[in-house]
This record gives structure tokens, C-alpha cells and sequence, in this order.
């Protein structure tokens, strides 16, 4: 599964109420473009593709001022609601998913719970613990990859990540454990979304052209 799902759901869900070009800009504000599928052809195909599903309510509204069709806003469901938990969790505990998977999950960390967050990360610690000593009862990292050839390059590779991906999450756990960040049901959070009309600086090549140029065509075309 793509990341493009997560992504979309929590995107609409952080404004409460989006229209598909602010789901583009937000998304290349954090960079998604970069280091996931989250491109505009893909977003906007999410986008009616939830709404079909249920998770999704599209409202028409009135026609854009650059004279483009009707502007679709979408809001989520409580259909919505559930599945964008659901991907959430499951992305924060496995670890045999793509990177793009955890990056969009730890996007929208601060949805949850502390105490929540806290468990489901240790999750992934276990996970990646176990992955590691299943993979280490016939590779032994201390023998170096020569043991496999160049294969055990790609061994090496994988022990080394995941030994990576204890560190890292086990520094996060500490810091979240230690007060950072405002998470659900702690006051007001982390606003990381941009202003209706506020220009990204982040956006993907396409700075010269006028907002309501870009999200008209980019509606009207899909």
C-alpha cells in the first residue's frame, strides 16, 4: 500500500475541510512530493477515489474567480476518521513496509494519544528486534558480508537499517516520553498546514503561475 492514502486522509482532515489544490500545497510543504508518491495526478485520484469509497464527502462550490469549473472540497467521514487511525497505527508498528510509509505516519504522530504513540513505537522496536534474529540465525553480521559474496552486501544493508531504526525510534520514544511535541487532548497543536492563499516556498516548480490559475486547471482537468 502507498503512502498517498495516509497522506490525503490526514491532509483533509487536519483543515477540517480542503479543496484538492490545498491537499497538493500542504503535501509539498512537508516535502512528500520528495520522498513519496504524493504527486499531484496521484493526490487528486486519491482524492475522488475516497470519496467514491465513502471515506471522503466531496462538496461542489461555486466556480473558481480564474473563470475554471466549480472548486470540489472534500471533508472526511467518520468512515474516513477510522481508516486514516487504522494506517496510522499499523504504520507507526510495522516495519517491513517502505520508508514513505513511516514518514507519512510520523506526519500525523501527534494525532494520537501520548501514551499511545509511546506503545505503538515500542511495537516497532520488538518487531525490529525479531526481524533481526530471525535474519541473524543464518547470517552472522559479525562474520562481515563476504560470508554470502556480494550478496551479503544486501544483508549487511538490511541489519544495518534495522539497527539504525532501533536507535532512531528508541531516541524518539525518549523524547516524546520527555514532554516534546503536543499531542491529542493536550491543547492546542503543531499547526502544519499553510493558510488559505499563503504562498508555499516549497512548491514544486511551478511558483510563477497564479494559485487560482493552477488549482482551476488542475480540478478541470481530472
Amino acid at each position: 500500500m502507498s503512502a498517498i492514502r495516509l497522506l490525503v486522509l490526514g491532509a483533509v482532515r487536519q483543515h477540517g475541510r480542503a479543496h484538492g489544490y490545498q491537499v497538493r500545497n500542504d503535501l509539498e510543504y512537508w516535502g512528500a512530493h520528495e520522498w513519496s508518491n504524493a504527486k499531484p495526478g496521484s493526490i487528486y485520484h486519491a482524492l475522488k477515489q475516497m470519496a467514491k469509497q465513502g471515506l471522503l464527502v466531496a462538496h461542489e462550490i461555486a466556480p473558481s474567480t480564474a473563470g475554471g469549473p466549480p472548486r470540489t472540497e472534500y471533508e472526511i467521514t467518520e468512515a474516513g476518521t477510522e481508516e486514516f487511525l487504522n494506517l496510522l497505527r499499523s504504520n507507526l508498528v510495522s516495519y517491513d513496509q517502505r520508508p514513505d510509509m513511516l514518514s507519512a505516519a510520523l506526519g500525523f504522530i501527534v494525532d494520537l494519544p501520548r501514551d499511545e504513540a509511546v506503545d505503538l513505537l515500542k511495537q516497532r522496536v520488538r518487531g525490529i528486534e525479531e526481524w533481526r534474529r530471525s535474519v541473524t540465525e543464518y547470517y552472522t553480521p559479525e562474520e562481515g558480508p563476504e560470508q554470502l559474496g556480494h550478496i551479503g552486501e544486501i544483508m549487511n544493508l538490511w541489519v544495518h537499517t534495522a539497527d539504525g531504526g532501533v536507535e532512531w525510534t528508541r531516541g524518539l520514544i525518549q523524547r516524546i516520553e520527555g514532554g516534546a511535541y503536543t499531542f491529542a487532548g493536550e491543547g492546542e497543536p503543531f499547526v502544519g498546514v499553510l493558510a488559505e492563499g499563503e504562498e508555499n516556498p516549497f512548491a514544486a516548480g511551478e511558483q510563477r503561475e497564479s494559485r487560482e490559475s493552477r488549482e482551476s486547471r488542475a480540478e478541470g482537468d481530472r
